[in-house]
């Protein structure tokens, strides 16, 4: 049906369907509209049932802030009756035409499996990639993306500038007011928000942010520990640190004890996220908390709207953080 519609024949038609990149452009084209036209979906979409299977995709599938999200999608999708595929962002290596092209697969590899929409977490994507989701008809919705390649693009995150306040806060609470940032990638949206918030409490104190005490990396451990050190080789090092996740703030108390400082006696360290890693830290971690498995599920719901056709209030949605107050913050021990 789709091939006599293309005018092409099955093999060519089937390669189309399948993302094969052995064809013409042209006729790739020919046998998209033809589908579109024709409302057809592959067999592999018509064994899962109508508008039941959804992809979930990372840019790091072991870290426990991927798992905390995980758990939330699949929640909501058993409650829905969706299966969840889930995998890693593909290599989108390449520029220009070569970008595209790639972008252009993936959404057609998508298509051709029976996926009725994607869910996208921390990574970038580029302007290219949602072109092709756009054009293969799959709705996208990114949950904390680390870009946002137009406005329209539906995406899923908490509160990070208020998180950023509130934990900057606690620590002038305590009486800091050397504090330092070890934010996210520079290009990170939630990590800008972060900070952000972390500059606006201190000017709001009348404490004017010292640039030296500013740093980014990535999310994770080993940047952590680099920034921690870089920060306590100072020669007049914070007091405290707000480090823009559960995993970098792991990596600053590390810093600590090699430094023979402890936290939070001679440092305090704020993280976010509440991932498990904070609980099980010495000292456990004061953190704010953004609702992770909560993201998931409202991404998850969200996109199934999406598939139904409806119309959103707002391609933003942001859920509310909170900070939780443990045991790595305390009062400066400057006197």
């Amino acid at each position: 049906m789709v091939a006599e519609a293309a005018g092409v024949s099955l093999p060519t038609a089937s390669k189309a369907l399948n993302g094969r990149d052995d064809i013409a452009a042209a006729t790739r084209q020919r046998v998209e509209d033809a589908v579109r036209e024709l409302g057809y979906r592959p067999p592999a979409a018509r064994r899962s049932g109508p508008g039941r299977v959804v992809d979930l995709v990372f840019d790091d599938l072991v870290s426990p802030y991927s798992l905390e999200v995980l758990r939330g999608v699949t929640t909501a999708g058993a409650e829905s009756g969706v299966d969840v595929v889930v995998g890693r962002v593909p290599d989108a290596a390449g520029t220009g035409e070569s970008a595209a092209q790639n972008g252009k697969h993936w959404a057609n590899r998508l298509k051709a499996s029976g996926r009725e929409g994607i869910i996208v977490v921390t990574s970038a994507l580029s302007e290219s990639q949602v072109d092709a989701f756009d054009r293969a008809g799959l709705p996208l919705v990114v949950i904390d993306p680390l870009n946002t390649p137009r406005a329209e693009v539906t995406s899923v995150g908490a509160t990070n500038w208020s998180g950023g306040m509130a934990a900057t806060e606690h620590l002038l609470s305590w009486g800091h007011r050397r504090i330092a940032f070890a934010g996210g990638p520079t290009t990170a949206s939630c990590g800008q928000a972060r900070q952000h918030g972390y500059r606006a409490a201190l000017e709001q104190a009348g404490i004017v942010v010292d640039p030296r005490l500013v740093m980014h990396g990535a999310f994770g451990y080993p940047d952590g520990l680099e920034m921690g050190e870089r920060l306590l080789a100072l020669e007049e090092r914070p007091t405290a640190v707000f480090a823009a996740s559960d995993a970098t703030a792991l990596g600053v108390v590390e810093a600590a004890r090699r430094a023979g400082l402890r936290v939070p006696e001679d440092l305090s360290v704020v993280g976010f996220d509440d991932t498990v890693l904070a609980t099980l830290a010495t000292p456990a971690l004061t953190v704010v908390r953004q609702p992770l498995p909560d993201m998931g599920r409202v991404a998850m719901r969200t996109l199934l709207r999406l598939i139904a056709g409806e119309t959103l209030d707002s391609h933003h949605v942001e859920l509310a953080t909170n900070l939780v107050v443990r045991d790595s913050t305390g009062p400066t021990g400057e006197r």
